[in-house]
């Protein structure tokens, strides 16, 4: 193969893969429709001019064999006056308008004939093309879809849906975070206010003890008897009855 040729073959592919990628469904069917409307015109006309061709024939064969009738009707009439080279001279005019219609005849009925054929094809042209029109609204609505479906996933496969999931986990988990904390928040709330309760509670029992022994203490001190200053003890008489009922207290206050 020749350096020429091999040249001629790329350019060729170039060019056919060039064309093909420019190639528009939806346009190259309109043109197509449009290509053959104009087909269509053509054939039409075409139609037109050999039946008006057909009927000049026609005419003119009808033409010829009048002309042929009205030679042999004067060629009976120079006989019957006659004239017998008048009547030859009137034959043989009636013999060319007898060929020509003859002629004509021939030449109708291969023109009928054609005629014929060009309308079954112009019949047939206008159903491919009713056809054709069928076909390419079906399509352009296919290529339509194509086109719809092809930029549906051009959509899907440009949003970051792993990222966006992602997003999602993290908000969820840190809504999780949020609902702990507070949740911790209350139990440490709760936590302490159970525990001032308790010290309440625990206070109060305390002040009373301390009420009750300063009670008791009072009412074993002889009355106008001054108070000793703080870090000063003295001795107070043991009393079998009082150091029971302390104990008690004692155990009711462990108790509780």
């Amino acid at each position: 193969m020749g350096l020429f040729d091999r040249v001629g073959r790329v350019v060729r592919s170039n060019l056919n893969a060039m064309v093909g990628a420019a190639e528009d469904p939806e346009k190259i069917l309109e043109q197509a429709i449009i290509d053959m409307q104009e087909d269509l015109v053509q054939m039409r006309q075409a139609v037109a001019k050999a039946i008006a061709s057909q009927k000049r024939v026609q005419q003119q064969a009808t033409q010829a064999n009048n002309e042929a009738n009205k030679w042999h009707q004067r060629a009976q009439l120079a006989l019957q006056k006659g004239d017998e080279n008048l009547a030859r001279e009137a034959l043989s005019r009636k013999k060319a308008q007898a060929d020509a219609a003859a002629s004509l005849q021939a030449q109708l009925s291969q023109q009928t004939a054609q005629a014929d054929a060009m309308r079954k094809n112009l019949i047939a042209l206008e159903g491919k093309i009713s056809e054709a029109k069928t076909k390419k609204d079906m399509l352009k609505a296919r290529v339509s879809a194509a086109k719809a479906n092809e930029q549906l996933q051009s959509t899907m496969s440009s949003m970051s849906t792993s990222s966006a999931m992602g997003a999602f986990e993290r908000m969820e988990e840190k809504v999780l975070m949020m609902e702990a904390q507070s949740q911790a928040a209350a139990e440490i709330g709760g936590a302490s206010l159970d525990a001032a309760f308790a010290e309440l509670e625990s206070s109060g029992v305390d002040d009373e003890l301390a009420a009750m022994k300063q009670a008791m203490l009072g009412g074993s001190t002889p009355a106008g008897t001054a108070q000793l200053p703080s870090g000063t003890t003295q001795s107070v008489p043991q009393d079998s009855a009082v150091d029971a009922e302390l104990e008690d207290l004692k155990t009711q206050l462990d108790s509780l």
